[in-house]
């Protein structure tokens, strides 16, 4: 009886190990099939780079960068040209699309004339927001520059007290229109419009002609015409007995008024000297060409 209780018993104990293996069995197998963390963590790396794959574009080999390609640098289109300054000449390779007032600065490195008293001219007086294309600047143009230095325009030399006196003396007689002072009124009448006078425009503004502005009176009478020679920086007042040549850089202001009547011509001063009372006065200046008349001789600055 004892003996069969003892094999019952390991019987039982057998029995219970061939469980526990079993189990154990059973562990190992779902251990292999669930993944365990470290598992996940070496899988996700791959998944992404697939993804970075589908979107990559077709044909791309390489790495994806977060650099933007540069745009393409436009080249200038350059033109040749000569600036006369003074009579000495200046080869210039610049931008035609640039304007002039960049010219200027340039201008400013080669004679030491500053920006603001330079006076550009290529058929006429050029603008500064103008540029050498719109101006039509081709290659082995030749463009003029005038003016004079800080240092010239304060070498100046002090007025004469009795020119004071004399513009003192006519300080009233600014107040009227020119046509109504006693000066210019005894001319109108004494030299009407001379019978040669070139056409006048009002309310127009034109470039110089390439020819000298002819059929205009002085105060005596006398037949004037205006001839401006840029290469020199001068403007020549001719009349029959004399032409007188004068420096552009010396003149210190023009004046000027349309004719009561005929306003399609104008009264001019020019003034040579210091002060007003230097004034050449001109008679029957056509309308049209006193604006680029002012800009050619004074530029955008002139005495005050």
């Amino acid at each position: 009886m004892e003996k069969e209780e003892s094999n019952s018993t390991e019987a039982e104990i057998a029995q219970a190990e061939k469980n526990n293996m079993a189990t154990d069995e059973a562990m190992d197998s779902g251990d292999k099939d669930t993944p365990t963390l470290a598992d996940k963590t070496t899988e996700e790396p791959a998944s992404v780079e697939e993804k970075e794959n589908k979107e990559a574009p077709p044909g791309g080999g390489g790495e994806c960068t977060d650099e933007v390609p540069k745009e393409e640098e436009v080249e200038k289109e350059l033109v040749e040209f000569k600036i006369v300054y003074k009579k000495k000449p200046y080869d210039v390779k610049f931008p035609l699309d640039d304007k002039v007032s960049a010219l200027k600065a340039h201008i400013e490195k080669l004679t030491e004339l500053p920006p603001s008293m330079q006076k550009v001219m290529f058929r006429g007086l050029a603008k500064d927001e103008s540029t050498l294309r719109e101006l039509k600047v081709s290659k082995g143009a030749k463009l003029m520059v005038v003016g004079s230095t800080m240092t010239e325009v304060m070498s100046v030399s002090a007025p004469d007290p009795k020119e004071i006196k004399a513009e003192e003396k006519g300080a009233e007689a600014k107040k009227e229109p020119f046509c109504q002072q006693k000066q210019h009124k005894k001319v109108l009448e004494k030299y009407p419009k001379p019978d040669d006078a070139m056409p006048g425009f009002k309310n127009q503004k034109e470039r110089l002609p390439s020819l000298p502005l002819a059929g205009m009176y002085n105060k005596f009478g006398g037949k004037v015409r205006l001839t401006f020679k840029l290469e020199v920086d001068q403007i020549w007042i001719g009349t029959k007995e004399r032409t007188e040549k004068v420096n552009m850089s010396s003149i210190k202001a023009i004046v000027s008024e349309p004719i009561e009547g005929h306003e399609e011509y104008h009264i001019m001063g020019i003034q040579l000297g210091t002060t007003e009372a230097s004034r050449y006065w001109i008679y029957w200046v056509p309308a049209q060409y006193v604006d680029s008349i002012k800009d050619t001789v004074l530029g955008k600055w002139q005495y005050f």
